[in-house]
């Protein structure tokens, strides 16, 4: 059976790894905006190319997003859907063009996510990421793969968090209220421990 899964929540709640993990459970593709969107760059619609605006460094239009995720969704056989929909129109046109089998929202309380936001740290010198809670460094403040310096980004400072976390609110909270009212969604507790998140997600898509 294809499993057909959409996974909402705001940044910081786990959807990347969450949905990694179910795309690997079930043997689904793992389809983000961002991957469907380089993968497919210079797909001609009638606005134009992604990478015309990509390029430009403007955002891509929605009817160009919604044609190549309904594309990338196509051509699977079964997916977990991670960063789309992003707002109200993408939610009712990925309403028409497929029927979900699962549609789970990770709720998290704000100050969690700010705490997980902002506890990255990077290698300036290898890349490597680590996190002050969850992935802590065996010596603080140095990279055990180099021995580089960890740094914080300036995008995972308290400011930057709450910010992209705004965003959220004022662009996703719609798409969250348009499941709702459809009757599909199901809100999963994402401050727990990663492999519980992933059992009561697991619970979910099997119901």
């Amino acid at each position: 059976m294809s499993h057909r899964i959409l996974l909402l929540g705001a940044p910081g709640a786990g959807k990347g790894t969450q949905s990694a993990k179910l795309a690997d459970e079930y043997g689904v593709e793992h389809v983000t905006t961002g991957d469907a969107l380089r993968a497919n760059k210079d797909m001609e619609t009638e606005y134009g190319t992604p990478r015309s605006f990509m390029e430009a460094g403007e955002l891509v239009p929605d009817p160009v997003v919604n044609e190549i995720v309904e594309a990338a969704l196509d051509d699977a056989d079964g997916f977990v859907l991670d960063g789309y929909p992003r707002n109200l129109d993408q939610a009712e046109y990925l309403s028409e063009i497929t029927e979900l089998d699962a549609v789970v929202f990770l709720d998290v309380d704000e100050e969690v996510l700010v705490d997980r936001l902002t506890g990255r740290r990077v290698c300036d010198d290898c890349g490597a990421n680590f996190h002050v809670d969850f992935q802590p460094p065996e010596e603080a403040g140095v990279c055990d793969e180099c021995g580089g310096e960890l740094i914080q980004r300036d995008d995972d400072t308290e400011e930057t968090a709450r910010e992209r976390l705004q965003v959220f609110y004022d662009n996703t909270e719609p798409v969250i209220d348009h499941f709702r009212d459809e009757g599909v969604l199901v809100e999963v507790d994402g401050e727990a421990a990663p492999d519980e998140v992933f059992a009561r997600i697991r619970d979910v898509v099997e119901a």
